[in-house]
């Protein structure tokens, strides 16, 4: 009976194996291939240059700004979804009329396509809010897309509109875990609405703000088809994430190899990303 069990679960998971392993490990062992030479994605010849590309990246000032740019969105995008998120989440979950209706209207924006996403705010601000402040006669920069001083600020605007939503929903559903019994203790206790919400809410809510937050940080390090639609890395390359670079190097600049590198430097980056905020924020559920 156990070995008919083993077969029929055998089954099931090789179909996904496979597809995995095909889809993503072999992937990933071409690129660090590629990255050992100076193979431009076109010719046969494959010439063998070891380990010069990863010397290269550190001396390509574009590589290092790109990297620059893309640590500062992931780190002012990974807080302020946070925060949003959490916010909704708890205005929505106070039992205020048409929570439906909220949770919809922003749920909706993280079904549509991040390039139609790039598209809208594009047009948002570069023509709709403009004629709107012309209209009330306000003197405010709105066209943040068009300076490198704004764009980032722009971007986190578009990228926050269209996911918020879905990480509203992740905090919801950890807050109505939340056992009643709990609150009602720390008020009999004495304790504030404050009080109440970062000694008990914030605790059990735990394993929901490991998953937002790991997923916000490592989705904003692969921050890219945005950026097509909206900036596509300007102004100048004042917008231009890693992966971007990493596309306009290898394709566009021919230089295939030369891209896998940086590929294989961003694979390394989000796996010590992920493992460090993993460890950290389960070592704090475990505490709780």
């Amino acid at each position: 009976m156990e070995k008919k069990m083993f077969r029929q679960y055998l089954v099931l998971v090789i179909p996904g194996l496979v597809i995995f392993t095909i889809g993503l490990i072999v992937p990933l062992f071409l690129s660090f291939r590629y990255s050992l030479t100076s193979w431009d994605g076109m010719t046969a010849e494959k010439a063998f240059i070891g380990f010069k590309n990863y010397i290269e990246l550190f001396q390509d000032k574009a590589f290092l700004d790109a990297w620059w740019f893309t640590i500062r969105f992931t780190i002012f995008n990974t807080i302020i979804q946070n925060i949003l998120a959490l916010l909704f989440a708890v205005a929505l979950d106070s039992g205020i009329k048409a929570q439906k209706l909220y949770r919809t209207a922003l749920f909706v924006p993280c079904l549509i396509s991040a390039i139609i996403v790039g598209f809208v705010w594009l047009k948002m601000f570069a023509n709709v809010l403009p004629d709107i402040n012309e209209w009330l006669g306000i003197n405010f920069n709105i066209k943040l897309f068009g300076s490198s001083d704004t764009v980032l600020t722009g971007l986190l605007i578009a990228n926050n509109w269209q996911w918020v939503g879905y990480w509203m929903l992740i905090y919801l559903a950890g807050l109505q875990s939340v056992p009643a019994e709990l609150h009602e203790a720390a008020k009999v206790d004495g304790a504030g609405a404050v009080k109440r919400f970062f000694h008990v809410t914030i605790p059990m809510l735990a394993p929901a703000i490991t998953v937002c937050i790991v997923g916000i940080t490592t989705g904003s390090l692969k921050v890219y088809d945005l950026l097509v639609s909206s900036t596509k890395g300007g102004p100048g390359r004042a917008s231009t994430s890693i992966i971007y670079q990493t596309y306009t190097t290898a394709i566009s600049g021919r230089r295939y190899g030369y891209g896998s590198a940086m590929t294989v430097s961003l694979i390394v980056v989000l796996l010590l990303v992920a493992l460090i905020q993993v460890k950290g924020l389960k070592s704090k559920e475990v505490q709780i």
